[in-house]
């Protein structure tokens, strides 16, 4: 599926600020030169980095050009782990079996779904993160085609989609929600446990400013899986 120009265009500028080739601080070609680059008209062109300004990676500023933004003032308490990177720098081999994908209309009885597509639909993808061939993690992830409408056209066959959107898809803020639970029958077939079994249940959103780009939902064996995140004060008492 072909993107819009001013997807592309808007794409082209994200990557190059997320790989640090244009650092913060850094003026982005003026408007004309972004038109010559692309052979295209000026409200294209608005349109890419009106994107880029709303979710925060620009400062477009009058009369002056457009800016990389400089860093907010936060810190990410827990990131979003890659799995598959993951398992293999614990010296395991990495593998993903997806059992179900499905393009459909959110279920409007659902109002995380109908937030997350939008006005458009959405991509679910069902699988199963394998290590060492055996099964670790059963994940439901519906993406937003609106938000990312080129996965459409991949098979993921063998790859993680997590995988896949943290290289392509930039976020800009996360929510996670951790908690125990018990393996219903479905969940227990993938995981090749009994019914009622401990899991790890993880669900989180993404979004890129106001969009939103996934809802993912994984049962981990509770046995073979850990998460961990580092906290730190925002200054040192001096006299502990």
């Amino acid at each position: 599926m072909s993107l819009p120009l001013h997807e592309r265009i808007r794409r082209d500028i994200e990557t190059a600020i997320l790989s640090g080739e244009l650092q913060p601080g850094a003026r982005l070609p003026v408007e004309h030169e972004l038109m010559h680059q692309y052979a295209c008209a000026r409200m294209t062109v608005s349109k890419a980095l009106s994107a880029l300004a709303s979710v925060g990676l620009i400062d477009r500023r009058k009369r002056a050009g457009s800016f990389v933004a400089r860093p907010k003032v936060h810190s990410m308490v827990l990131d979003i782990p890659d799995l598959e990177q993951e398992i293999q720098q614990r010296g395991q081999m990495y593998g993903y079996r997806l059992v179900r994908r499905q393009v459909r209309l959110p279920d409007h009885n659902a109002a995380d779904e109908t937030a997350l597509a939008g006005k458009g639909k959405l991509l679910l993808l069902k699988g199963v993160h394998i290590a060492d061939d055996v099964p670790l993690a059963v994940e439901a992830r519906l993406v937003s085609l609106s938000a990312v409408p080129e996965i459409e056209a991949l098979t993921l066959e063998g790859t993680s989609p997590g995988a896949w959107l943290l290289k392509h898809v930039p976020w800009t803020e996360a929510e996670t929600r951790i908690a125990a639970v018990a393996a219903d029958q479905d969940t227990a077939n993938h995981l090749l446990v009994e019914a009622g079994a401990p899991c790890l249940f993880v669900e989180r959103r993404t979004w890129r400013g106001d969009e939103g780009i996934t809802l993912v939902r994984q049962h981990f064996i509770g046995s073979g899986y850990d998460l961990i995140a580092r906290f730190g004060s925002s200054r040192r008492d001096t006299d502990s």
